[in-house]
């Protein structure tokens, strides 16, 4: 049986981002994956710029080649207010079965060994096993919620409150360049989107946190109707989202957990691909050094590139637990354009709160309660 010195359990953009990351390093990679390539994957298909400059220094061919510039985010508020205004970088929509498979055939001309192959069980001792069949110095989970990895360590789903559902499909739109989310204080925090491809079809779709009880699919696609009027998306499926304000661990001996596996979801927007190709390039870097200390070195790592982040997206997310903040938030960004770009960041890449959008959302809420009935 041959020994690899990383194995990554998932070959999504978490897990092709570990791969690369590792086979930079010198590692010897193996890449599993239980479904093959092209496949289809539900999500937004939003690629942020960041999420595509961290590909890039792993050495992927400019992987939204083909799809053209999203320059624009059209935001509603839950109360109706709105905000239009350019992105600070432009965004790209790539359907997941395109974008996936640009990634794995990246891996393996890197020189990962791709294996198709539903991993159900890990064992560690002086290696790690995946079920009695491939063996690794280190092995990274990155195969989504429902992570054999994650389970391995003891850690089950997030609880409600911090998982969202969510169902997409594509439709015909007449828009070509503009994001489009509409949020909704019927059981906020809510929202559909629809992101455009260029090609006269937009990825739409609608998703809420959960608070307990499970939501139909006639249930969303009512929402979804209500939200974007005239939409009929085909391709439909449905996808949880584990929120980022309930993490386990990133990690224990010799197995690490990168992207959904990790609870990576921005818990603003539902944003996970930069989330996924950042903790996966850190997970794959760390894990290429090898096995002695490897979890604490990646805990470190993932806390000096996003710790401060996280914290602040969480903070965002408590706050904005009250739909009157959000609305707040919004009508700041409509008057202030750095405002615009400070929530754009917090939501989609690794931006940070500062004192001068919290004031401005403050003071904004200020204004509203001073206002004569």
């Amino acid at each position: 049986m041959d020994v690899y010195d990383v194995a990554v359990i998932g070959a999504g953009p978490a897990g092709a981002a570990a791969a690369l990351a590792a086979l930079r390093s010198g590692a010897s990679v193996l890449l599993l994956d239980r479904a093959g390539f092209p496949r289809d994957k539900p999500c937004g298909d939003g690629i942020a710029a960041e999420a595509t400059g961290v590909l890039t220094d792993l050495g992927v061919p400019d992987p939204v080649a083909g799809f053209p510039q999203v320059t624009r985010l059209r935001l509603v508020a839950p109360g109706g207010g709105a905000v239009t205004r350019p992105l600070p970088r432009p965004a790209h929509t790539v359907p997941r079965r395109i974008f996936d498979e640009r990634l794995v055939r990246a891996a393996v001309a890197a020189g990962a060994s791709l294996r198709l192959h539903t991993a159900r069980r890990v064992r560690e001792d002086d290696l790690v096993t995946i079920d009695g069949k491939y063996r690794a110095r280190v092995v990274i989970g990155a195969d989504g919620a429902s992570s054999v990895v994650r389970r391995h360590l003891g850690h089950g789903a997030n609880p409600p409150g911090h998982l969202a559902i969510a169902i997409r499909g594509y439709a015909p739109t007449a828009n070509r360049g503009e994001q489009v989310i509409v949020t909704t204080r019927q059981r906020w925090p809510a929202y559909a989107w629809e992101f455009p491809l260029g090609d006269g079809t937009a990825n739409v779709g609608y998703g809420e946190v959960l608070r307990g009880g499970p939501l139909s699919r006639p249930y969303l696609l009512g929402r979804l109707a209500a939200l974007l009027p005239g939409a009929e998306p085909v391709s439909l499926r449905g996808h949880h989202l584990p929120l980022s304000t309930h993490r386990p661990e990133p990690g224990r001996g010799r197995l690490l957990l990168a992207g959904d596996a990790l609870s990576l979801i921005n818990p603003l927007t539902g944003e996970g691909i930069f989330y996924a190709v950042l903790s996966g390039a850190l997970a794959g870097a760390e894990a290429a050094r090898g096995p002695d200390d490897v979890a604490g070195r990646y805990r470190r790592a993932l806390r000096a590139r996003l710790g401060r982040h996280l914290r602040h997206s969480g903070a965002a997310a408590r706050l904005t637990g009250w739909p009157a903040v959000a609305d707040a938030a919004v009508a700041a960004a409509r008057q202030d354009e750095e405002t615009f770009a400070r929530m754009v960041d917090l939501g989609l890449a690794d931006g940070l709160l500062d004192a001068r959008t919290i004031g401005r959302i403050t003071w904004r809420m200020v204004q509203w309660r001073a206002a004569p009935a």
